[in-house]
């Protein structure tokens, strides 16, 4: 599926595949599905928390060209950040691509009461799943998903989550078996 993608892009994304360890990112099957799940879902609106180096941005985003679409990133770390906005910026999304730097329960305590995500991708810190959830659902639009990485690599820290939206009566979850676990979770009501 990288094959699809430019010369440069391919050769930023096999780059940030070398460093996956040191920065965190998502394995490429993961970031495969998610590529396609956005395509197909036809998601206008992405929110990631968790930007990192870029490179799970840059496979969302390329979904989002194709649907017409907008991502919306989140990163605590300014360096991480500025790292990405070069990646973004070389793979040609960066103008689609609004990154946000700082604490992300800070930011999403703020986020406009009109603002209404499609899908939302979390891959940040593990023991505050359970805070994202409760900032991201009221902008979650019915029929989103909210997909959460590591949720099997770093169980007993997302337990408080995933035991959250298990309970939850408005979703409806499943954990695949992807390289680190990820919970997707669609809004049903």
């Amino acid at each position: 599926m990288i094959n699809n993608f430019d010369e440069t892009t391919r050769n930023i994304l096999i780059d940030l595949e070398k460093t996956q360890k040191q920065f965190w990112n998502i394995s490429r099957v993961t970031a495969e599905f998610l590529y396609i799940l956005i395509k197909e879902e036809k998601a206008k609106e992405v929110l990631e928390i968790g930007t990192s180096n870029g490179y799970s941005g840059i496979w969302l985003s390329k979904a989002l060209k194709e649907t017409k679409g907008h991502l919306t990133t989140i990163e605590f770390y300014d360096t991480r950040l500025s790292t990405a906005k070069e990646n973004f910026k070389k793979c040609g999304t960066d103008d689609i691509i609004t990154p946000i730097q700082g604490s992300a329960c800070k930011i999403l305590e703020w986020l406009a009461d009109d603002y209404f995500i499609d899908i939302a991708f979390v891959d940040a810190n593990k023991s505050e799943y359970i805070k994202y959830f409760q900032y991201i659902d009221k902008h979650l639009k019915k029929g989103g998903l909210l997909i959460c990485d590591n949720v099997i690599s770093h169980k007993e820290k997302c337990k408080p989550f995933i035991d959250a939206i298990n309970a939850h009566p408005d979703y409806e979850n499943t954990i695949l078996a992807l390289p680190a676990g990820l919970s997707l979770a669609r809004k049903i009501h």
